[in-house]
């Protein structure tokens, strides 16, 4: 992870980072929603899937473990510093 006191992030690294930044907009867009509107769904994981809840449920999980991998790589850069 570290080079030379600088900060090499893997693809997992990477592809955390973009779940997770998927998923704290998605929830900003359903809290959005309470706010804006009566009956509004801006659940865009649940808008673009539709009538899988299966495959909806997978990517929140998904979403869910690249959080705990990002707090991994954080502890990482801690002890690093």
């Amino acid at each position: 992870m570290q080079v030379d006191g600088s900060v090499r992030a893997s693809v997992v690294d990477w592809i955390s980072l973009v779940l997770v930044i998927v998923g704290g907009l998605n929830w900003g867009l359903v809290g959005l929603a309470e706010f804006a509107t009566d009956d509004g769904n801006w659940n865009l994981v649940n808008l673009i899937l539709g009538d899988y809840p299966t495959v909806e449920a997978i990517v929140y999980l998904l979403v869910g473990l690249a959080a705990v991998w990002l707090l991994y790589f954080a502890w990482e850069l801690y002890e690093g510093a």
